[in-house]
């Protein structure tokens, strides 16, 4: 297999120590490229599988933003390396034009001081480009650098309060636009009342294993209360996921099929037939295929990846054509495509469903931060608002199907991540995660996600950090269900956007 490698000089006063640990290549169409790569003294080195230029996208410190993950331009083989600080900071102005572009941003008026400074990066990434060695231009790319990220955030956010208003200015707002996680096995009034409080629709995390623990013994002793209860409170409620092949969410007599595909596939089909049929009259929205993209326990190819989800959204659109169906891309950004070829980079996996004639409503997109794994390395606004619109470009209504960031850099008693979950090595947003850090993300995302008229909602994770809660104190609620400010600061983004209260 040919083999070609990009050198990258690092000086420890530009950027500090490289830290590898989710760092990967991007090549053309933003599709993750494999490659091995290694830091040594003063230099990273990529040596990819593939031919063409490619992109590096590490873990990067910038005082006083934060150490969030950072993308190069795509760069060309070379015998000279390049230095890397000053790469970062090209690739992140170029992206800063591009939207500028996109979102009209170049003289839109209000925005003067932020056009200004993004003049000012420009100066410092000139002088980089003319510095006398390769120390100076590292030192001047990472002052361009820091201060191009800081800019692109805000200039996100400026894009996002026009939009904003001018949606709440023309009701454009959908009728259930915010949603939350609930742990099936939690029973308390006080928890069940914070949902009513503050939510549009309940999230049930209703996985195969949950429900057919054992073969053909399917039981719904778990969610019918649920179910039962929202109904009751004309409360809508979403289903997910329908299908998925995440490890945790399938049982474990299905291993014994693993070879057999279309035994998966008969297995599956009964399993989404009856869960449709059985819970259908009280489900709203199936997430009806979640993680394919990402997860592919069974090695299956990609035409049968394909096939499963054509399978799966024209199941539940026969047995509930009034419902929502929604195809949920995990992990947007595709990092795990670079070290598992089994897998689907998500917008060849998108592409493919929106035009080869599969029957589903809208696109899921899920946002984690905060875990050293792939797809949950820390990400600045401006790159998650590019991502939103860029599954936009696909021609169907986007859902936010989950988000979540943590309110403490350290473990809690209810989390199941063991030795993967270690926060320092995850990024930090502005500062280590708190409860005040926790809400003005939390602001900071909702308005820029409820700004584009194409998002029709946007769903938190966990409501609590009670037991059985996905993220470490990634809940709204503290475990004795007392509110965090994250949960207030979600309760006054609805009095100040969505004042004709819950759309029931």
């Amino acid at each position: 297999m040919m083999t070609s490698m990009i050198r990258l000089q690092v000086f420890d006063d530009a950027g500090g120590a490289v830290d590898l640990a989710g760092a990967y290549l991007v090549g053309a169409d933003c599709v993750p490229v494999r490659a091995e790569m290694e830091a040594g003294i003063g230099e990273v080195r990529c040596t990819k599988r593939s031919q063409g230029p490619a992109a590096l996208s590490l873990m990067w410190s910038l005082p006083p933003f934060g150490s969030v993950m950072m993308e190069t331009t795509r760069l060309m083989e070379r015998e000279r390396p390049y230095v890397l600080a000053v790469e970062l900071a090209r690739g992140r102005l170029m992206r800063i034009s591009q939207k500028r572009e996109d979102w009209g941003l170049f003289d839109y008026p209000g925005g003067e001081h932020l056009y200004e400074r993004v003049e000012s990066a420009k100066e410092r990434f000139i002088e980089a480009l003319v510095a006398d060695d390769e120390h100076t231009a590292a030192i001047k790319g990472h002052e361009s650098l820091t201060q191009a990220v800081s800019i692109g955030e805000e200039l996100s956010l400026f894009h996002a309060s026009v939009f904003l208003q001018r949606r709440k200015e023309q009701n454009q707002f959908p009728a259930r636009p915010l949603g939350c996680g609930i742990v099936l096995g939690q029973k308390d009034d006080a928890y069940r009342n914070r949902v009513l409080e503050a939510f549009d629709f309940a999230l049930l995390p209703v996985s195969w294993r949950t429900l057919e623990s054992k073969q053909g013994s399917p039981s719904w002793d778990t969610v019918d209360p649920w179910l039962v209860w929202a109904s009751k409170r004309k409360l809508p409620v979403r289903i997910n996921p329908l299908v998925s092949f995440n490890k945790t969410h399938l049982p474990d007599w299905v291993f014994l099929y693993e070879q057999d595909y279309e035994a998966i596939r008969d297995l599956l089909t009964a399993h989404v037939r009856r869960t449709v049929q059985r819970l259908g009259p009280h489900v709203a929205m199936w997430d009806v295929a979640s993680g394919l993209n990402a997860h592919n326990t069974f090695n299956l190819t990609f035409e049968q990846i394909i096939e499963l989800t054509r399978l799966s959204s024209t199941l539940v659109k026969q047995l509930a054509p009034k419902a929502t169906a929604i195809i949920d891309i995990i992990a947007p950004w595709g990092e795990y495509y670079a070290r598992n070829p089994r897998t689907i980079a998500p917008m060849l996996y998108a592409d493919t469903v929106a035009t080869n004639g599969i029957p589903f409503d809208a696109f899921g997109l899920q946002f984690y931060f905060g875990v050293p794994v792939d797809g949950m390395y820390v990400r600045d606004m401006m790159q998650i608002s590019a991502t939103i619109d860029k599954f936009a470009n696909l021609g169907k209504p986007l859902h936010i199907t989950a988000v979540q960031v943590p309110s403490a850099a350290a473990r809690d008693p209810g989390d199941n991540w063991g030795g993967q979950y270690n926060p320092a090595l995850a990024g930090v947003w502005r500062q280590r995660w708190s409860e005040p850090v926790q809400a003005e993300w939390l602001q900071r995302f909702y308005e820029i996600a409820l700004s584009k008229p194409f998002v029709e909602s946007v769903t938190w994770r966990d409501l609590a950090d009670t037991p059985g809660h996905y993220l470490p104190h990634g809940g709204l609620l503290r475990e004795d269900l007392t509110p965090k400010p994250a949960y207030e600061q979600l309760m006054e983004l609805r009095r100040n956007y969505f004042r004709r209260g819950r759309g029931r």
